[in-house]
């Protein structure tokens, strides 16, 4: 059965962005991207790199982890103000939104129906695991789909932002295990963590 896995960058103090939700790594981003994090996510993830440093890297092999990505109204926003109507070509593309009527692009579907519910019927279809790429609203109403976390740990501290999961998430704690990592020269950590 095909996982849902939460592959996601954080901060030490478990922030995915900064309060104001804008792109961290973007052209007036706070959140350095050292090249040892590119050439692994380059090597390990290369799905998660969107289209315009996969062209950058001349990544053209088709994906062998993930074949769909899923992500929030608010994250896909992020591109939308960039130009960018769908930064994952190279997967199936879902858009949680109750408000989006129409798909600014022909490749991304919109779901305006239950999360779980949702998630539930791709992990029972066919196909590669399934990419929760965020934001933090639609990581926690997926809390308890999520098999697997991939959390890209940077060596940073913001102090406040938007965290992991949403602040609405229902108190569940759940313990995981460690089954992969890596820490890179320049300090950040590939973590991963499946549920037992």
């Amino acid at each position: 059965m095909r996982r849902l896995v939460y592959c996601i960058a954080s901060s030490l103090d478990g922030f995915i962005a900064g309060p104001d939700g804008a792109d961290p790594t973007g052209p007036d981003g706070f959140w350095p991207i050292a090249d040892d994090y590119v050439k692994h996510l380059a090597a390990e993830l290369p799905e998660v790199l969107p289209v315009h440093a996969r062209s950058a890297l001349g990544i053209t092999d088709e994906a062998t982890r993930f074949d769909t990505v899923l992500e929030g109204r608010r994250t896909y926003d992020i591109g939308l103000r960039a130009g960018i109507t769908d930064a994952y070509p190279h997967l199936r593309h879902l858009v949680f939104s109750r408000t989006l009527t129409e798909s600014p692009d022909p490749a991304v579907e919109l779901v305006a129906t239950d999360p779980v519910a949702k998630v539930r019927e791709l992990k029972g279809a066919d196909g590669k695991d399934i990419w929760l790429l965020g934001g933090s609203e639609l990581a926690g109403a997926l809390y308890p789909e999520i098999d697997q976390l991939i959390v890209k740990l940077s060596p940073l501290t913001l102090g406040s932002g938007i965290p992991l999961f949403s602040r609405d998430t229902p108190f569940d704690p759940q313990t995981w295990e460690l089954t992969e990592h890596t820490v890179l020269q320049s300090g950040a950590a590939f973590l991963t963590y499946t549920r037992p």
